[in-house]
C-alpha cells in the first residue's frame, strides 16, 4: 500500500521528476499557461503554488537584506532562470498578494491524438486579462468604429479552449478544391479485353 506517498511517480525516477517539475513550473512561469498532460498538470500545480507564495511572503517583507532575499534563494533552488525569477518577484506576486491561494487553472483540453493521453492546459489566474491591453483594445475599437470599421472581438473562455482542443485533436482535414480525379486512361496500343458467346454445343 502507498501509504505517506502522495505524489504521482509519472513513470520516472526521482530526479528525473524533479527536473521535469523545475522545467514545467519555469515555463509556467514564463509565458503564464502551457499545455500538458492532466496527470503531470496535477502534479505541477502545488510545485507552482508553493513558488508562487515563497515569492509573496519575500515581496510582503520588502525588506532585500531579509527576507525577501531569503525568499528569492529558495525560489532560485527550482528556477534557475533569473528573468523568470525576477517576473515572479515582480508581477506575478503582487498580482497574487490579496488571494489566499488556488494561483493556477486546470483545463482540460480532450484527448491526444497518437496516444490518446488526456491533455489539459494549465494556467496562471488572470493571465486571461490584462488591464492594459484590454484598454488599447478598447481604443483602437472606438477608433474602429469612428471610422466604420467593424470592431475586433476577443475569444471568450469558451472560445480558447474549443480552438485549443482542435489543435490537440488536429482539426479537420484540408479539403480539396472541388477538383475531381479524372479516371485513367487505358494504355496506348493496349487492346480491350472482350468476352464472345460461347458457341452453343461446341466443345
Amino acid at each position: 500500500m502507498r501509504h505517506r506517498n502522495a505524489h504521482r511517480k509519472l513513470g520516472r525516477v526521482s530526479e528525473h521528476r524533479t527536473a521535469l517539475l523545475r522545467n514545467q513550473a519555469q515555463a509556467l512561469l514564463a509565458h503564464e499557461k502551457i499545455e500538458t498532460t492532466v496527470p503531470k498538470a496535477k502534479e505541477l500545480r502545488p510545485f507552482v503554488e508553493r513558488l508562487i507564495t515563497i515569492a509573496k511572503r519575500g515581496v510582503r517583507a520588502n525588506d532585500p537584506k531579509g527576507q525577501s532575499l531569503s525568499a528569492r534563494r529558495l525560489v532560485m533552488r527550482d528556477i534557475l532562470n533569473e528573468d523568470v525569477v525576477t517576473k515572479l518577484f515582480d508581477e506575478l506576486a503582487p498580482r497574487f498578494m490579496e488571494r489566499p491561494g488556488g494561483y493556477t487553472r486546470i483545463l482540460r483540453l480532450g484527448h491526444r491524438r497518437g496516444d490518446a493521453a488526456e491533455v489539459a492546459q494549465i494556467e496562471l489566474i488572470g493571465s486571461e486579462f490584462d488591464p492594459k491591453k484590454a484598454e488599447e483594445e478598447k481604443k483602437a475599437a472606438e477608433a474602429a468604429a469612428e471610422a466604420g470599421d467593424a470592431p475586433k472581438q476577443t475569444k471568450s473562455l469558451g472560445e480558447r479552449l474549443r480552438g485549443a482542443a482542435k489543435n490537440i485533436r488536429g482539426g479537420q482535414k484540408a479539403q480539396d478544391g472541388g477538383a475531381k480525379s479524372k479516371a485513367s486512361k487505358p494504355a496506348r496500343g493496349g487492346a480491350k479485353k472482350t468476352t464472345t458467346p460461347r458457341k452453343a454445343g461446341g466443345s
